[in-house]
């Protein structure tokens, strides 16, 4: 049957053919780029100095390790967790002890040693939920504390959107401009791409304009190697970053809440939140331990799911696949940059906005058994895969409903109630 692109959902991107697929996981690139470098650049003002490159290989290696540890399921991508800038910020102004008399250089190897415990606090949580299982583990989890804790990470960065934006506020609709235009009125293709449509089209803007700036591009290479620091141990550093995975995990499990809302997939049943925590611990784990931030679950992609209605977990590979490349072209981070300072800033309003958006399906989720009503037009809830339905609340949605005290209403499909009292709905 031929899908109406942008409107019915996707779950296997192979009937859009290969050439749609590169594309789909060009966008869900973009989407992700400006908050995963951005992490880096905050730190390194912090007097850190981490590693773009470094963030951008172990963002893709650290997708890939989640999609294998949830059984290649989830359409999720790992990003840098911004949850952890303000450990970094602690590390880098420590001046006691130790610490006192250090560079910012010799400091961040126990940063990254502190993000290496806090990943390891994600594998007991993961196998708390295997031997205790999610149900009893979630009551201390509810919508109320998982909701809030997305939407204070994201109004936290909030005054770097405005302050973005306002390098150039005609830029910035410009921007948002083509993306709710593709979004709403685009056709076929261009309905599910409308994030990359906004990037390159403000971006050609931005050259026209002449608010492009080439500089670092010409002096890049083509082919570079990342910056690895290998992880050191300190227990006040340790005391420092590690507690914030607490905060860290309540926002993953918001995170899984919302992408199973999405999706219309219940992923904390299956593969299970313990697979999902498996995965986002062991991609900060490998990231802390050769010299990148901590990785996340991404709402920026999540948002890019409910705009495309692609759910294939083969795009957020692709777009794994191409951080991977792309991290060992320095010219490439200059070229991103040069749209960072000028052009690309005018979109990270609309980032903050799909980070609200994961907050608000992560917000509304009701527990572990069950996931709320999908983003799809049209369709029986009752045949879409992974939904586990509550029998008095589902059953009946959009049937007849049955009178048996009036005489001769029949049951819609079934028999007289009357003549069968025994099958009378309570």
């Amino acid at each position: 049957m031929k899908k109406n692109l942008g409107q019915d959902a996707i779950y296997d991107a192979r009937e859009l053919g290969v050439p749609r697929m590169l594309v789909l996981g060009l966008q869900h690139l973009f989407a992700m780029f400006g908050a995963t470098v951005l992490v880096p650049i905050l730190v390194t003002k912090y007097g850190l100095p981490l590693s773009i490159q470094t963030t951008l290989l172990f963002a893709g290696l650290g997708t890939l390790l989640f999609h294998l540890c949830t059984k290649l399921k989830v359409p999720a991508f790992l990003g840098s967790s911004f949850a952890f800038l303000g450990g970094f910020e602690a590390v880098a102004s420590l001046d006691v002890g130790k610490f006192a008399g250090m560079s910012g250089e010799e400091k961040l190897p126990y940063a990254l040693g502190g993000i290496v415990v806090a990943g390891a606090l994600y594998l007991i949580l993961a196998l708390l939920f295997k031997l205790v299982g999610p149900q009893k583990v979630m009551r201390f989890f509810p919508p109320i504390v998982t909701g809030p804790i997305i939407i204070l990470i994201g109004l936290n960065l909030s005054g770097s959107a405005i302050a973005n934006a306002s390098t150039c506020w005609w830029l910035a609709l410009v921007a948002i401009a083509i993306i709710v235009v593709a979004n709403i009125w685009g056709k076929g293709m261009v309905k599910i791409i409308p994030i990359l449509l906004g990037v390159v089209g403000s971006y050609i803007v931005a050259l026209i304009a002449g608010k492009v700036d080439f500089t670092e591009v010409g002096g890049a290479n083509f082919v570079g190697l990342q910056h690895f620091v290998l992880a050191k141990f300190d227990l006040t550093a340790i005391l420092v970053m590690a507690p914030i995975a607490i905060a860290a995990m309540m926002e993953h499990i918001g995170d899984m809440s919302a992408i199973s809302s999405t999706t219309g997939k219940n992923f904390i049943a299956d593969p299970g939140l313990h697979r999902t925590l498996l995965g986002d611990g062991l991609a900060t784990m490998v990231a802390g331990m050769f010299g990148g931030p901590a990785n996340t679950t991404y709402g920026e992609n999540t948002g890019v799911l409910a705009l495309s209605r692609v759910y294939d977990p083969r795009v957020i590979r692709l777009a794994a696949l191409y951080a991977i490349i792309l991290s060992f072209s320095p010219k490439f981070d200059a070229l991103v940059n040069s749209i960072r300072h000028r052009g690309r800033r005018q979109l990270h309003p609309l980032r903050y906005d799909l980070r609200g958006g994961r907050a608000e399906r992560g917000g509304k989720q009701g527990g572990p058994d069950q996931v709320p009503e999908p983003h799809h037009r049209g369709g029986d809830l009752r045949q879409r895969p992974g939904l586990q339905l509550h029998r008095r609340h589902h059953l009946h949605r959009g049937r007849r409903r049955c009178h048996p005290d009036r005489p001769g209403h029949r049951r819609p499909g079934g028999r007289d109630p009357q003549r069968h009292p025994a099958r009378q709905r309570l």
